[in-house]
């Protein structure tokens, strides 16, 4: 009666934990609806409200917003004003009203896995449903300074790495206000602000930049990646930060030097970088309507008569690159890498990261490539495995002695203890070193996985047939017969292939494993694989490939490792069998 009540409760636990675990992300962590992220539908066109989210990617996700998006680029863009942006990552325009730049999509990477898919839009023009742009300027005390909607006269463009664009506004009053950009061959953008002093006296300014943006397109926020305000504030990068916290604080200084700040998604980041050694007050903001603020203003400049004074701010707006932020870190931006959101085990993280690269363009396959990541890792983990293993045969030889003196002593534990450690010492068994190698392994393998969540290499990457983009989840259901029948499967109940394939390889793999002394964790432990297989399913198809081959490595691990330690699939067989017979010893009492 006890096992079965064990069972019972564990079954509830179960239950509770694979709907509740689904139920708590869609709380916290809300998944858009497919539609409303592929489709614009008519409904929405005609202003009827959507359902809006959060993405892993990014982006508006509400249909009606994507369709107002997309009439009030088509109107603010055809602007003949406009200034080109013409480079190798970035294309766009500047807007010379207010001197924005708030026209940005990302040429090397695209909005979808499809050929035709126009690139990943960053910056919108202000007033749109996606705003977020940049923009450059001066406060003064008893001095004229532009506004935001200050009309500038441009000269040159487009701009491009080879001619800068220069943007100009006289006050009437003697002061003569410039900005000339710079664009690099990635995601820099350098604004040189210029105030010339041609008048009778002295005047204060104080040069900013801002980045203004909405939450509406900011990607998922979750617990281990961030997605929010980011900066660099005395040689730390802040991950602490997220938009809630900007609503309830209204405004958040950042203490202290700031080498940079701005906003991140899990894949796309803007910063600004203030110019090395001027004095610079850094802060965010909220504005209210889910619209931000990062404020970056230099200390107050005094100009004299017939003389000028200049501040040089860099903007990033672009991909997370990591071998993109590297460089950037390596010319002086400290820290900049940092921006990928690694967590503790970037030590381990980084260089797997780049062997995963390596091996991408050896095979051409990131599938494949991730495969082979996975059998290098665990080849290189085998040794400790192999001592594991060795160390439970010495541990499982010794057992029938170590029940003796437990018979021996059962009524004092204090003698008990002495003749276990000098049973260990005689037999020279070490109880803990079976312990140890999975410790050691644990960092090894959640920076594999956090390698593959964060890394936008495995965007959009293909593998075999229908996995077509390894960062989502595997697109083919069970329950929709592949995508035959016209419904989505709540995300706990997404099974595909891949998840199916995880859940049968954990099966195995727990088979193999010495079964437990009570039979209700039996129970538990033929249950949990399949739990798995519904947690897990929602997962990165790339992190559901990870899983699988580790397992299957696993398996043939533990079936190699049996073969040369004999005794402890014997003894783990007949502790199966008595188990199974005490078991039904009590049942017949029962």
């Amino acid at each position: 009666m006890e096992n079965q009540r064990n069972i019972v409760v564990a079954l509830v636990l179960v239950a509770l934990l694979l709907f509740g675990w689904d139920s708590a992300m869609q709380y916290f962590y809300p998944q858009p609806a497919v539609e409303a992220q592929n489709a614009v539908h008519a409904d929405a066109a005609a202003g009827e409200p959507a359902p809006s989210g959060r993405n892993r990617e990014g982006g508006l996700t509400a249909a009606a917003d994507i369709a107002e998006e997309e009439r009030d680029l088509e109107t603010q863009l055809a602007d003949a004003g406009r200034v080109a942006i013409e480079a190798p990552a970035v294309e766009g325009s500047i807007n010379p009203v207010g001197a924005r730049i708030d026209d940005l999509t990302l040429t090397r990477h695209r909005q979808t896995v499809e050929k035709d898919s126009p690139p990943v839009r960053l910056f919108s023009p202000n007033g749109t449903p996606a705003q977020y742009f940049s923009q450059f300027g001066w406060v003064g005390d008893g001095v004229a300074t532009p506004g935001p909607d200050t009309v500038w006269q441009t000269e040159g463009g487009p701009l491009t790495p080879s001619s800068p664009v220069t943007l100009r506004w006289n006050n009437g009053q003697g002061q003569l206000f410039t900005i000339r950009l710079e664009v690099d061959d990635n995601y820099l953008i350098t604004a040189t602000q210029t105030v010339a002093n041609t008048g009778s006296g002295p005047v204060v300014v104080q040069p900013y930049g801002f980045i203004n943006r909405t939450s509406r397109t900011a990607s998922s926020d979750i617990w281990n990646v961030q997605s929010g305000p980011i900066a660099d504030v005395e040689n730390s990068v802040d991950f602490g930060t997220d938009y809630d916290d900007l609503d309830d604080a209204n405004v958040i200084p950042a203490e202290g030097n700031s080498e940079w700040l701005g906003f991140t998604d899990i894949y796309w980041l803007s910063a600004l970088i203030p110019e090395e050694a001027a004095a610079a007050d850094a802060s965010f903001r909220a504005l209210g309507d889910q619209h931000y603020r990062a404020d970056l203003i230099y200390d107050p400049v005094t100009v004299q008569p017939g003389r000028q004074a200049s501040r040089t701010t860099r903007l990033f707006a672009g991909a997370k690159e990591s071998e993109v932020l590297e460089a950037y870190e390596a010319q002086g931006v400290d820290r900049f890498s940092l921006a990928i959101d690694w967590g503790w085990f970037r030590w381990f993280e980084k260089p797997i990261l780049w062997l995963l690269k390596a091996l991408f363009s050896v095979v051409g396959n990131f599938g494949v490539a991730i495969i082979l990541l996975t059998v290098i890792v665990r080849g290189v983990m085998f040794p400790i495995a192999q001592k594991q293993f060795a160390s439970m045969a010495a541990m499982r030889a010794v057992q029938p002695k170590m029940k003796a003196l437990q018979e021996r002593y059962k009524d004092d534990k204090q003698t008990l203890q002495q003749e276990m450690m000098k049973l260990y010492k005689q037999e020279k068994v070490n109880p803990l070193a079976g312990c140890l190698p999975m410790f050691l392994q644990i960092p090894v393998f959640f920076a594999l996985y956090k390698v593959l969540l964060i890394s936008i290499d495995m965007r959009h990457q293909p593998f075999v047939l229908w996995i077509r983009d390894l960062s989502a989840p595997d697109p083919a259901h069970i329950l929709n017969l592949f995508g035959l029948l016209d419904f989505q499967p709540p995300g706990f109940l997404a099974i595909g292939v891949l998840a199916l394939l995880l859940g049968l390889t954990m099966f195995l793999q727990f088979k193999l494993n010495p079964a437990q002394m009570d039979p209700a964790q039996q129970q538990i432990f033929m249950i949990m694989p399949w739990v798995l297989m519904f947690v897990m399913a929602p997962f990165a198809a790339g992190l559901l490939i990870y899983w699988i081959t580790s397992n299957t490595l696993t398996i043939a691990q533990q079936k190699y490792l049996y073969s040369r330690h004999p005794q402890l699939k014997e003894l783990a067989a007949k502790d199966a069998e008595e188990k199974k017979r005490k078991a039904e010893e009590a049942k017949a009492k029962a």
